[in-house]
C-alpha cells in the first residue's frame, strides 16, 4: 500500500491541470484519471516485476520459500542510499555495481542454508524459520546503523515529468520501470538460452536427470540462489529512486511478491511480468477512484481468481 500511495502523489505532481477560458484549473476529466491509472500501473507493474524476479526463481524453480528476499531489497536501497549521499553516484549505477556481491552473498546464504537444513531434509519448517531470522536481523542491523528516518537518494532524474498529451510521466517513475525490464530480459535470456539457465529451471523438476547430465543439484541451486539475491540490489536502488525508504517498508512487499509469483505461474519470468503488470494496474485504478487502502485486497481478490480458474498460474505448467 505504501507503494500505491507513494506513486499516486508522484503521479498527483507530475499532473499538468487543464484551464478554461477564464483561465482556472478545470476539473479533472475522468478520460485524464483513467490514462493516468494505466500508466502508474505499467509503471508501477515493471517495478513489481523485478521485485519478485528473485522470489521467482527461488520459490518457482528452486522450491525455497525465502520470505527474507524484502530484506535484501531494503539492504540495497540503503546501500544506494549511502553511496549515493557520500559520493554522487547514480543509484542505478550503484545497484548495478554492487550485485555482483549481492549474488557472492546469495551463495554463501544457501550454503549455510544447504548444510543446516537441505541436506537434512529438514528445509520445510525449520528453513522457513531460518529465513523468518533472516528477514528480522537484517531489519534490525539496518535501524542500527541507519536509524528509522525516512532516507532518499539525488539524482538528476529525479524531479523531471515529461508530458505526452493528457499524462505526465514522472522520470523517477520510467528509469526504474526500464531498467526493470532490461534486467528481466537478460535474465531470461540466461534462463533459457544458457546451460546453467536450464539446470536452474530443471533442478527442481528432475534432480536425477540434471545429476546425469553431470550437473552438481546444490551447486546448480547455489548459484542460482546468488542469482535471485542479486536482483535485490538493483530492486533496491530502484525503490529508493521511487520514493524514501526506512528499514520496515520491505515487510510490505512479503505478501504482494508471493502472490504475483503464484499468479505469473511460479517459475515463469513472462508469467512474472504479466502478473505484475496485472496486480500493478489493479492497484493503480483502486487508488485512483477508490483510495490506496483497498489496493491489497483487489491484488489478492484477483489471485484468488484467477487461481480458481487456473490453479498452475497464468503461464504456469
Amino acid at each position: 500500500m505504501a507503494a500505491i500511495s507513494g506513486i499516486a502523489a508522484i503521479f498527483a505532481r507530475a499532473y499538468k491541470p487543464t484551464k478554461n477560458s477564464r483561465g482556472s484549473c478545470a476539473r479533472r476529466p475522468v478520460l485524464d484519471l483513467f490514462l493516468n491509472a494505466i500508466v502508474a500501473g505499467i509503471l508501477l507493474g515493471g517495478f513489481y516485476a523485478a521485485v519478485t524476479v528473485g522470489v521467482t526463481v527461488t520459490f518457482g524453480m528452486l522450491d525455497i520459500v525465502n520470505i527474507a528476499h524484502p530484506a535484501f531489497i531494503m539492504l540495497g536501497s540503503f546501500i544506494a542510499y549511502y553511496v549515493n549521499q557520500n559520493y554522487g553516484v547514480d543509484p542505478v549505477v550503484i545497484g548495478v555495481v554492487a550485485a555482483p556481491l549481492f549474488f557472492v552473498l546469495g551463495m554463501a546464504m544457501y550454503r549455510i542454508y544447504y548444510t543446516a537444513f537441505e541436506r537434512r531434509g529438514q528445509e520445510a519448517i525449520r528453513g522457513l524459520a531460518f529465513f523468518f531470522g533472516v528477514l528480522f536481523i537484517a531489519e534490525v542491523s539496518l535501524i542500527l546503523v541507519f536509524g528509522v528516518d525516512y532516507r532518499s537518494v539525488e539524482a538528476g532524474y529525479i524531479g523531471a515529468n515529461i508530458y505526452v498529451g493528457l499524462v505526465g510521466l514522472p522520470m523517477r517513475l520510467c528509469i526504474p520501470f526500464v531498467v526493470a525490464m532490461a534486467m528481466l530480459g537478460l535474465l531470461e535470456l540466461f534462463l533459457s538460452r544458457t546451460f546453467y539457465g536450464r539446470a536452474i529451471k530443471a533442478v527442481s523438476q528432475d534432480r536425477l536427470a540434471l545429476q546425469l547430465m553431470a550437473a552438481n543439484p546444490a551447486r546448480i541451486k547455489e548459484i542460482a540462489f546468488g542469482l535471485s539475491i542479486a536482483t535485490a540490489s538493483v530492486a533496491g536502488a530502484l525503490l529508493i529512486i521511487i520514493g524514501p525508504v526506512e528499514p520496515s517498508i520491505g515487510r510490505d512487499y512479503i505478501g504482494r511478491v508471493f502472490a504475483i509469483c503464484v499468479l505469473g505461474g511460479m517459475s515463469s519470468v513472462p508469467g512474472t511480468i504479466i502478473a505484475a503488470f496485472i496486480i500493478g494496474v489493479a492497484e493503480s485504478f483502486t487508488a485512483t477512484f477508490y483510495g490506496p487502502s483497498w489496493s491489497p485486497a483487489i491484488a489478492f481478490g484477483l489471485l484468488l481468481l484467477v487461481l480458481a480458474v487456473r490453479p498452475a498460474g497464468l503461464l504456469g505448467r
